[in-house]
């Protein structure tokens, strides 16, 4: 398997398929490069060359009791895109990996990158603050690592088969292998990784990092989102970036890039070429 070694000692698992310019997916909590699959079928077949990493604690990356933070998941990526010397390359991100992607430009500068788009994504802040009012109790993610704790694999289970595609919405109809794919994504990952990343990924202000990114990007929310809410992430994500493009999607869950992939895939393809 074709893998990095950070500074730490780290083991980073990637793909890379393809030529041309170069897009580069990051993944949300608690899955794998595989959440990607959809979307880099589409774009290698569009003529792109298409690069996903597995966090560090999840898939097949090393599963290490440390360095579960969002510095260190901008800085494995950077190591990923240096090891590839990747240049002029788009970055994608979903939920958790919304934040890496605005943190990596952020911190590490943009003469990679020609564009982003952050889809469900955690920026600007995801916990209730003074200076958030509009976040999650912290109380709330609270719950979410004791239910981890308690039982990891019905803890994926319920979430899968529930809010975070959505199907726990009147009229909505579940899909068994979807549920199943996000569980076995999730398993595969380590317990320690994902118990800290709802920390990294609910307590991480990306305020002054969005501030600093001059590239375009696109912000894609769906308005349904139940894992992170519509009005205290997108639209504010928007607002705090130089040259920011809000696209929202009436009715779409949190994970929009699987059950709604042929319209997040159209609407990608036509900000990566516009």
């Amino acid at each position: 398997m074709p893998t990095i070694t950070t500074k730490d000692g780290t083991e980073i698992f990637y793909k890379d398929w393809g030529s041309g310019q170069p897009i580069v997916f990051s993944h949300g909590w608690p899955l794998s490069a595989d959440d990607w699959d959809t979307q880099m079928l589409f774009f290698l077949n569009h003529g792109f060359r298409v690069i996903a990493h597995d966090r560090r604690g999840h898939g097949r990356s090393s599963q290490g009791g440390s360095g579960h933070d969002m510095d260190h998941y901008a800085d494995d990526l950077a190591a990923v895109i240096a090891h590839l010397d990747l240049r002029n390359a788009v970055h994608v991100g979903h939920s958790t990996g919304g934040g890496e992607v605005v943190h990596y430009i952020a911190r590490h500068g943009e003469s990679r990158v020609a564009k982003a788009a952050i889809l469900s994504a955690v920026p600007p802040l995801m916990v209730r603050t003074a200076a958030n009012p509009g976040g999650l109790p912290k109380e709330v993610f609270d719950g979410l690592q004791a239910q981890l704790a308690a039982n990891r694999s019905q803890f994926y289970q319920d979430l899968a088969s529930g809010p975070f595609y959505g199907y726990n919405r009147p009229g909505a109809k579940p899909s068994q292998p979807v549920i199943l794919n996000w569980w076995r994504q999730g398993m595969m990952g380590g317990a320690k990784a994902h118990y800290d990343g709802i920390v990294a990924f609910s307590q991480t202000d990306f305020t002054e990092d969005l501030k600093k990114i001059t590239v375009p990007v696109l912000v894609m929310h769906g308005d349904d989102d139940q894992i992170v809410p519509y009005a205290d992430s997108g639209p504010l994500s928007a607002k705090l970036l130089k040259n920011g493009t809000l696209k929202t999607y009436k009715g779409f869950p949190h994970g929009m890039p699987t059950t709604e992939a042929a319209t997040i895939n159209a609407d990608l393809l036509a900000f990566i070429k516009g």
